[in-house]
């Protein structure tokens, strides 16, 4: 049975921010959400709550720690210490906050466009100032049927910031918008440059249930001794069984370094975790993973057409297969759109991608396109890109 659902069923009875964003003649492709149904175990585990009237503040047991560390030794081979975890509202709190306890007011933090927009927003909210050190991009012409990104951390550039007084990294591993999964010997290489100058390194890795059977996530904590007593990992179940309004993230340790800016943390930060979040959290990590196999098999399938047929719908359209989550980077700029292709198109094709500047100087000419979608939602975007050339 697939995982996934009519963009237009969806549409009729929910409300968030995907469906009601723009006008119902057009097909929502922009934020990262998937038009899914719930994991079975996940809708039981929110029935029986609200059932049973769990629905207060969220409690203090050490279920979710638990569930998340079995998840990542089954999954990653990672040992985590439930000890060391503790929850939020979703991971941009736990980013701020995170970088609040690391940070004084004015520091620099390293983020790595084109990246995910809310990164210069936590750095901010944080009172710190954002330094840009790109990824650096492949070269030649996209490959789409390229499943090795190409893509790699600047580490030179991180050098050179951290030369110039920056002292900690926002990393996005897998990256968001390019799918990229770093490797461990890159990840290994940042922990030990961030080392040698007293830096840290809060690695937001929300998409890592995600990652695609040809690729290899490698936690940032795991990744070398070095990392794990320098970093703080962000996560969440809310992007891979597409739980986002529940409200629940987790900030992971390794260190007594790391436990001391957790129990530094105002106490208002753990009890803002949603309880339905927390309740669904564990049951994803705990039993949805049959169903997450699942998405993974029709995700794989989905980018495999945007591969074989995005040529032929775009001609001079770039990409390349993302190795995490449901989201393509278009690079657009050989279309007759402009340095800003996405609103346009939702006007001449009646499809919302993300804006390819958000993310970036870098994305300019670009768009995210969000493939969590049924076949034929694809095909139906597909259809109306190539009609509004």
């Amino acid at each position: 049975m697939s995982v996934m659902v009519s963009v237009f069923d969806a549409r009729r009875t929910r409300t968030s921010e995907k469906y009601t964003a723009f006008p119902a003649d057009v097909l929502p492709m922009f934020v990262a959400e998937m038009d899914c149904a719930l994991a079975e175990p996940v809708r039981e585990a929110l029935v029986r709550a609200v059932t049973d009237g769990d629905t207060g503040y969220v409690g203090h047991g050490r279920a979710l720690p638990e569930a998340f560390a079995d998840f990542a030794a089954g999954r990653w081979d990672w040992s985590v210490d439930p000890d060391l975890v503790r929850t939020t509202t979703d991971v941009s709190v736990a980013a701020v906050e995170t970088l609040r306890r690391v940070i004084e007011p004015g520091d620099q933090v390293v983020v790595m466009p084109p990246v995910y927009p809310p990164f210069w927003e936590y750095v901010t909210e944080a009172g710190g100032s954002v330094t840009e050190v790109p990824l650096l991009a492949p070269e030649g012409p996209a490959d789409p049927y390229d499943t090795t990104s190409g893509w790699r951390m600047d580490l030179d550039g991180v050098r050179r910031a951290f030369a110039e007084g920056a002292r900690t990294v926002l990393l996005c591993n897998p990256h968001n918008p390019l799918g990229l999964v770093h490797d461990r010997e890159a990840l290994a290489a940042l922990a030990r440059l961030a080392a040698e100058w007293d830096a840290i390194v809060v690695s937001d890795e929300i998409h890592a249930p995600l990652v695609h059977a040809d690729a290899v996530f490698t936690p940032f904590l795991d990744s070398c001794p070095e990392a794990a007593a320098l970093g703080v990992a962000l996560t969440s179940a809310s992007k891979a069984w597409n739980l986002a309004g529940t409200k629940c993230a987790l900030m992971v340790g390794a260190s007594d370094r790391a436990r001391a800016w957790f129990d530094g943390m105002p106490t208002e930060v753990v009890e803002r975790t949603g309880i339905l979040g927390y309740t669904a959290s564990v049951a994803a990590f705990a039993e949805g993973g049959p169903w997450l196999a699942s998405l993974l098999a029709e995700l794989a399938a989905n980018r495999r057409i945007l591969a074989e047929e995005l040529g032929t719908a775009l001609p001079g359209a770039g990409y390349r297969q993302p190795q995490a989550s449901y989201l393509a980077w278009l690079d657009l700029r050989a279309l007759p759109w402009g340095d800003d292709p996405a609103p346009l198109l939702v006007d001449r094709a009646k499809v919302a991608l993300s804006n390819g500047r958000d993310f970036g100087r870098q994305g300019v000419g670009h768009a995210r396109l969000n493939f969590g979608c049924s076949e034929e939602t694809l095909r139906e975007g597909l259809a109306r890109l190539a009609a509004a050339r």
